[in-house]
């Protein structure tokens, strides 16, 4: 195993010190815990966002949190969810006096230690409500989940509910708008290598050269078949036939996201935008807006996915709306 770290089991503490110290003027470290917040968290009068999950998807979730986004997130050790202690001192961090809402990608775990912290914080007479997202359409039910698995469609979660909590909308508004946003959004990925989790030292599973995984999870879960690899084109197409058969695109616009896993080029990324393009074109899919590059990444896996958002008008005003954190910058 080759990486530039010291001791695995301090990886997640020195990335967070990383992250506070490249970006003083969007996120701070809570001390003592795993949690990034806004540098002006809490924000009086406003709904806040917290987000999580175990590390190595990074820039997901701490690159996420800033104006316009999250102001909060958890990052529990590589794959493994945050403890729910971890997500109730984040929730009290934010706590603005609004209520706080906790985006919840569908894992098991995740689920569990969430809806806990979200007691604990009940307790405190914090208002906590709390959205699934399940926007995997490669498997119903996995190694990690019942159900859908939470992947890249979180992004478009964080930036939509972000922006409308930034208005100054209710806790119910924005968790109504987060909810719009989880039906309306698909995504399905591919997996050309494995990746190492540090503390295993070893890759998580195996590929051939000349083999891919369809539908693979951004844990390393298994996907829905092995094949050979294939024409860009024609591994676009694929992946696009399993999200355009789930829901009912027709006559839509959409916002795209072409998601690294971590160890692919932007430039094999940008490639497959350009067939994504073709084809919703040739479908008569418009394209309202573009997303390429690593947003939720399985440490160093080569591979990438791709999201389809079925928009309306609020979406789109919200999609557009300012932001500014890590990892997302929109003015």
């Amino acid at each position: 195993m080759k990486k530039i770290i010291n001791q695995p089991e301090n990886i997640v503490s020195e990335m967070l010190d990383g992250i506070a110290k490249a970006h003083p003027k969007q996120v701070r470290r809570v001390e003592g815990f795993e949690v990034l917040v806004r540098t002006n968290a809490p924000v009086a009068g406003k709904v806040a966002l917290v987000s999580g999950g175990g590390s190595g998807h990074e820039p997901s979730h701490g690159g996420f949190v800033g104006t316009g986004m999250l102001d909060g997130a958890i990052a529990g050790e590589v794959f493994t969810s945050p403890t729910p202690d971890q997500v109730y001192e984040a929730v009290k961090a934010v706590d603005g006096g609004k209520g706080v809402l906790l985006v919840v990608k569908n894992y098991t775990g995740d689920v569990l230690n969430f809806e806990m912290a979200a007691e604990m914080a009940a307790m405190e007479d914090i208002t906590v409500k709390h959205v699934v997202v399940d926007d995997d359409v490669a498997v119903q039910d996995s190694l990690y989940t019942t159900g859908r698995r939470g992947i890249a469609g979180t992004i478009f979660v964080h930036k939509i509910a972000g922006a409308l909590a930034e208005q100054g909308a209710d806790l119910d508004q924005v968790q109504a708008v987060a909810e719009k946003v989880i039906a309306n959004v698909r995504t399905m990925g591919v997996a050309l290598t494995s990746c190492t989790v540090p503390a295993a030292g070893k890759p998580g599973f195996e590929l051939a050269e000349n083999e891919i995984e369809m539908g693979l999870g951004i844990h390393g879960e298994p996907g829905t078949h092995r094949a050979e690899i294939k024409p860009a084109d024609e591994l676009v197409d694929d992946l696009l036939a399993k999200i355009l058969s789930d829901i009912d695109y027709a006559d839509s616009e959409v916002a795209v996201l072409v998601n690294g896993l971590g160890g692919t080029p932007l430039m094999e990324l940008y490639l497959m935008n350009r067939r994504v393009h073709e084809a919703l074109e040739a479908k008569g899919i418009q394209v309202y807006k573009t997303m390429v590059g690593n947003y939720m990444t399985s440490i160093e896996m080569a591979g990438a996915s791709i999201s389809l958002l079925r928009l309306d008008d609020e979406m789109k005003a919200l999609l557009d709306a300012p932001a500014e954190t890590p990892a997302f910058i929109q003015i």
